[in-house]
């Protein structure tokens, strides 16, 4: 079954860290959602208020516009539930798309 200690390793580590298996959402998926649904409202290429706050480095930064880190978990919870006139896109978006938006969001 395993041919060395190493996949025993290997499997053991995935196994012990949650997420590491899930399957990840598509940037290039996320890219196409984000620009019919959220490039109304927010800049992918730049820093620049739009409606909402501009995106470019967003995973980078110190601190996103509610004051919380830009966390895989924190962006994820604030596209899912919206606020200060996002919407919420739990409501709108598959829990496939909203992952191949972060995703497409890491790239930035």
């Amino acid at each position: 079954m395993f041919k060395s200690t190493a996949q025993v390793c290997v499997l053991g580590v995935a196994l012990a860290s949650p997420g590491l298996l899930r399957a990840a959402g598509d940037a290039a998926q996320g890219k196409e959602v984000f620009e019919q649904q959220c490039s109304v409202c927010h800049e992918a290429d730049s820093e620049e208020k739009k409606m909402g706050p501009g995106l470019k480095g967003l995973f980078k930064r110190d601190k996103m516009t509610n004051g919380k880190k830009p966390t895989l978990e924190n962006v994820t919870q604030v596209v899912k539930d919206g606020g200060n006139g996002m919407p919420a896109y739990s409501e709108i978006l598959s829990k496939e798309e909203i992952d191949h938006v972060i995703e497409y969001l890491k790239t930035l």
